[in-house]
């Protein structure tokens, strides 16, 4: 034990004196570790988010488009819809005997780029995510009356925003002055716990109140001059004519296909409808090919760089034969120059690991809020996962066989030359 721990000294030692040439090597390997575990981490947990924003929900249903991209824009808020469906179709699927509830969702608005969802009680009822979880509320409640909002753990901490206050709504995504619903304002009536999904960046209002916003607008302008008060708009006829999509919940899973089929023929409107789980899988398998190329290129900086280090050490040991050779006379025999240049080798690649870990966890914690901010996903820097741990300890498997190579190559010089190497 005592003669390991002494070439362990001495092989920090060599690399400490090598720490330039070395340090461009630990580089190339903290590159193509944070590069493999980056990939790793997002692409888990992006599946992640994927599948626990929406879990007991049947169908999505919404005018006919391709199955991911109704997914996106209904569950994630990304992209938009081609068309509404109508609400009185909508209403006719609901008295469905196979279907228990329905979600409509409709989609368009925001408040300062973050999205507003119209939705009704249904939502709060019978909404889950995660393993089966309700929407609960860290502060206030539901909204009750007609313009009250409830807002997502993230709106609220960005915006810092309280109960009790009010907002206005934007028409669209853009916020501008022309396109602010000023003739209403909004008050905050609660605000949600964290989700991990993009309710967290929600903000919820009822479809009535919607359809009052909308009221003195048309054609994607407000109307000149007419500009309705809250209590003129609480007297209107406020029942939407169209929703952006619905989630449905059926009395039996059984019921799903059956649903499916009788929705996409549907003779009187151009409807689809998807089981989130498919759609989330046909997205992946789009995914996975630019995921593939991705893993490649990473391994071929991981692999670049073991060759940089068996490059390093190789060029070295012309100019190391009589350091060896000394430390053949003091006792050393062959196997211990094999084991010197293995820890060495060692030392640069837990350099390099130990730098990429830090290089992913920092990104993610520098970067997470811009990911759940610009694209609904939340990337957290949670434990190593087995997968994870297993990258990284085929990258000291790789680093142990490379650097064989080396110790070999210092084996026969030391065996060759003894005391009598030349310089």
């Amino acid at each position: 034990m005592k003669k390991f721990y002494s070439l362990l000294k001495i092989a920090l030692k060599s690399a400490w004196n090598r720490r330039s040439t070395l340090f461009l090597i630990i580089c190339a390997i903290a590159i193509s570790t944070a590069l493999l575990l980056g990939i790793e981490k997002i692409r888990t947990q992006v599946k992640e988010n994927f599948v626990n924003s929406v879990v007991g929900t049947d169908l999505i249903i919404g005018a006919r488009t391709s199955q991911i991209q109704l997914l996106l824009y209904s569950v994630f808020h990304i992209g938009s819809a081609t068309s509404n469906m109508g609400y009185e179709t909508l209403q006719k699927i609901s008295r469905d005997p196979k279907v228990s509830w329905v979600i409509p969702v409709s989609l368009g608005d925001s408040h300062k780029s973050f999205p507003v969802v119209a939705t009704d009680e249904n939502f709060f009822k019978h909404f889950r995510y995660a393993d089966r979880k309700e929407i609960r509320f860290r502060l206030g409640n539901a909204p009750a009356g007609m313009f009250d909002v409830a807002i997502g753990s993230e709106v609220a901490e960005k915006l810092n925003y309280r109960l009790r206050q009010k907002i206005h709504l934007t028409h669209g995504s853009v916020e501008t002055a022309s396109a602010v619903h000023d003739n209403v304002s909004f008050e905050i009536s609660g605000i949600m716990s964290p989700t991990g999904t993009p309710i967290d960046r929600s903000i919820i209002i009822y479809l009535p109140a919607m359809e009052a916003i909308h009221v003195n607008w048309k054609g994607g302008l407000p109307v000149a001059g007419l500009k309705l008060t809250e209590s003129q708009l609480k007297q209107m006829d406020l029942r939407p004519k169209s929703v952006t999509a619905a989630f449905i919940g059926l009395n039996k899973r059984s019921h799903t296909f059956a649903m499916q089929k009788a929705i996409n023929e549907y003779k009187y409107e151009s409807l689809m409808a998807v089981i989130p789980g498919v759609a989330i899988d046909e997205l992946w398998n789009i995914l996975n090919s630019g995921e593939q190329v991705l893993w490649i290129t990473s391994l071929l900086v991981t692999v670049s760089s073991l060759l940089g280090l068996v490059a390093v050490i190789l060029a070295g040991l012309g100019q190391r034969r009589r350091e060896l050779a000394i430390l053949r006379s003091v006792g050393a025999n062959p196997f211990d120059i094999i084991l010197l240049m293995i820890y060495e080798g060692f030392i640069v690649v837990i350099g390099g690991v130990t730098l990429g870990l830090l290089t992913v966890y920092t990104l993610i914690y520098l970067y997470a809020r811009y990911f759940a901010e610009n694209y609904g996903f939340f990337i957290t820097p949670d434990l190593l996962s087995v997968t994870e741990i297993m990258i990284i300890c085929g990258i000291f498997a790789a680093g142990f066989l490379a650097s064989l190579i080396p110790a070999y190559k210092a084996y026969r010089i030391s065996l060759s030359d003894g005391l009598n190497a030349s310089i």
